[in-house]
């Protein structure tokens, strides 16, 4: 299949430049938060973070273990489904553990609320926080608000730095969005 939008018509929001600034801001914000004596859990939302984790664990002062987990609510659509649709998490057993959730945008909120809340149930954390490269405020439907974030963004489907439409754009080191 191939893509329906065209990159000429991107507009850009963060530049290169902005996104490492905001990865930089976040790090030094986490290195601040815990431990760098303890072992930080990160646990990676797949596919959206993973250009955003990479870049943000290797700032990192204190021991990673890295995780992968799948989530999707939104398909191909532009929009949340509200719903988280699947879900695939193969986890070590972190009862007692520092974890940190690493998404790329929480905008309804319903996929990041679902995600820790099953995480505290489950594995029973000695630390639960949630980091968000973006959040979208404006569009949130539940009472959730990621811990550290670097940007507060509009509420326009945005794609680049590992937000896609379709599959595509991932791969862009900005975030911009279509007109």
């Amino acid at each position: 299949m191939e893509v329906d939008k065209n990159i000429k018509d991107l507009t850009i929001l963060l530049s290169e430049k902005q996104v490492k600034d905001g990865v930089t801001k976040i790090a030094q914000e986490i290195n601040k938060t815990f431990s760098q004596d303890e072992t930080l859990y990160l646990i990676c939302v797949l596919k959206g973070s993973v250009l955003f984790f990479t870049d943000l664990v290797k700032q990192l002062k204190m021991p990673t273990q890295l995780e992968f987990i799948r989530l999707s609510s939104y398909g191909d659509d532009d929009k949340s489904s509200g719903r988280v649709k699947s879900i695939d998490m193969n986890l070590p057993i972190l009862e007692g553990k520092n974890i940190l959730i690493v998404e790329d945008i929480v905008d309804t909120g319903y996929t990041a609320q679902f995600l820790t809340n099953i995480l505290k149930a489950e594995q029973r954390p000695k630390c639960l926080k949630f980091v968000a490269f973006l959040n979208k405020e404006c569009a949130r439907k539940v009472d959730f608000h990621p811990d550290f974030y670097a940007y507060i963004v509009e509420d326009k489907f945005l794609v680049g730095y590992g937000l896609d439409y379709k599959g595509y754009y991932r791969n862009l080191p900005y975030v911009g969005y279509f007109s």
